[in-house]
């Protein structure tokens, strides 16, 4: 025999307690606290040690070999964004729930308009589109505007998850796009519009309706100050490909990045352009970061690096002049701070250079962000051509890790970053001993540290 026990469970630690909180005793949060019901064995079970274990139930589906399973149902079917589609793992498989994160005003919908209209022009089914932040005529400006106007797409302004399931049983979509996740409402669940609970119940339930239904859902969800997607943690483990949506407001350069992705890999990276007339994929950004390709400014440097699986060539400008200050500037754009710091004391250091007493301004082009260890040798170069505004030489990049004796280290990827240098027209490049084979029409150039780097790589 069995009966109910109660507990109440943390959404945001999964700390259980017996009794309901204001506040979790395990996290500190507030009102995250939600009850739930435990089957707990009186009688009728088996015992294993001290715990009771209970009787067991009839399985609705029984268990059926591997070999039996129909694997076709769950392949990736392309939406016809190759972009979206690289970083998906070849498309989004039915079933399958997809959460895009972003900064509000980045332009997940218009992607998402462009999806739902590539979606219906491809012959996939219908596309139900609903929108919990705007009208339906707002809505219809923007794919006017951009072009994603089909009789395919079914459009609705719902905020009412009960409403969204009716819409759902209706129209038969294969694909359904809500956006935003946090606008929906579950009547039944507790909680006001975007908080904690509601979100997490709202998403559960879509979730459930995609596995039983078989339709590929892409949620929109917003994200915090500091970057995290809004709502519980939990939410990115309820669904199964989590993808953010990234970009600086003052740049069109719009990237994709996968987080998570129970059908392929996790971390691909696919770039747009934000246009006035839509967005649309860039299948070779290489060509936005750079801006000098000869090398005959001083203080210009190229590397490669790699972002997820893709080979990004980047352009970095390193500026050093004489401060007028006590305390020089260090401004840095587009890097690691704490990275260039590091990297100006190994070349006063190491290389002999003065760097102490002037301005360092530091940056990127385009927008690229370089967080990797594999340019630490192209940020050396910059600033040592800046300070003896000698530039580099013709069609030359730069790959390599610095340490703090000023040894270059080797970094991963080697054979691939060249053979996408060498694609752009780059003939040259500094790279680590023993980096391995090289693509053929590139002459490498071995530098055990960064006196051998500077004296390889900038001209006379």
């Amino acid at each position: 025999m069995a009966k109910t026990r109660v507990s109440f469970r943390c959404n945001e630690c999964s700390h259980s307690t017996p009794k309901w909180a204001g506040r979790c005793p395990g996290c500190g949060s507030w009102g995250t606290l939600q009850e739930r019901a435990e089957l707990a064995t009186v009688g009728g079970g088996a015992d294993r040690g001290s715990a009771r274990v209970p009787a067991a139930l009839l399985p609705s589906t029984p268990a059926a070999p591997l070999t039996t399973i129909d694997a076709t149902t769950t392949r990736a079917v392309p939406t016809g964004v190759g972009e979206l589609d690289r970083v998906l793992g070849g498309g989004i498989v039915p079933g399958a729930v997809v959460l895009l994160a972003g900064e509000p005003g980045a332009g997940k919908s218009t992607l998402l308009l462009e999806v739902v209209h590539r979606w219906a022009l491809g012959g996939r089914g219908r596309a139900l589109y609903v929108t919990g932040e705007e009208s339906t005529g707002q809505v219809r400006l923007r794919a006017e505007r951009t072009g994603t106007v089909h009789e395919d797409v079914l459009l609705a302004a719902e905020a009412d998850l009960a409403t969204v399931v009716g819409h759902v049983d209706h129209t038969a979509p294969t694909l359904l796009v809500v956006d935003s996740v946090q606008t929906m409402l579950a009547q039944d669940v507790d909680g006001v519009t975007g908080g904690t609970t509601q979100v997490r119940a709202v998403t559960a339930a879509l979730t459930a309706l995609a596995k039983t239904r078989g339709i590929a859902v892409l949620l929109v969800g917003h994200v915090t100050k500091d970057g995290a997607v809004a709502g519980p943690r939990t939410l990115e483990h309820l669904v199964d490909v989590v993808l953010h949506f990234e970009g600086d407001k003052n740049s069109t350069l719009r990237m994709v990045r996968g987080v998570k992705n129970r059908f392929g890999a996790a971390d691909e990276v696919g770039c747009f352009e934000l246009r006035d007339d839509g967005i649309a994929g860039i299948p070779d950004p290489s060509g936005l970061f750079l801006h000098h390709r000869d090398g005959a400014v001083p203080g210009t440097a190229v590397t490669v690096t790699m972002d997820g699986k893709r080979p990004l060539l980047g352009e970095l400008q390193a500026l050093v002049v004489e401060s007028a200050l006590p305390s020089p500037r260090r401004a840095v754009s587009g890097l690691d701070s704490s990275r260039v710091a590091m990297i100006l004391a190994v070349l006063e250091r190491h290389a002999g250079l003065k760097i102490g007493k002037n301005d360092v301004y530091v940056a990127t082009v385009g927008g690229m962000r370089v967080i990797e260890p594999a340019s630490d040798l192209a940020l050396a170069l910059a600033v040592a051509s800046a300070i003896s505004g000698r530039p580099l030489r013709d069609g030359t990049v730069a790959i390599g890790e610095v340490g703090l004796a000023g040894e270059v280290r080797r970094v991963t990827g080697a054979g691939r970053r060249i053979a996408e240098s060498a694609r752009l027209g780059f003939h040259t490049a500094l790279v680590p001993p023993d980096s391995g084979r090289m693509p053929s029409g590139t002459r490498a150039v071995p530098v055990s540290n960064l006196a051998e780097a500077l004296a390889a790589g900038l001209r006379p």
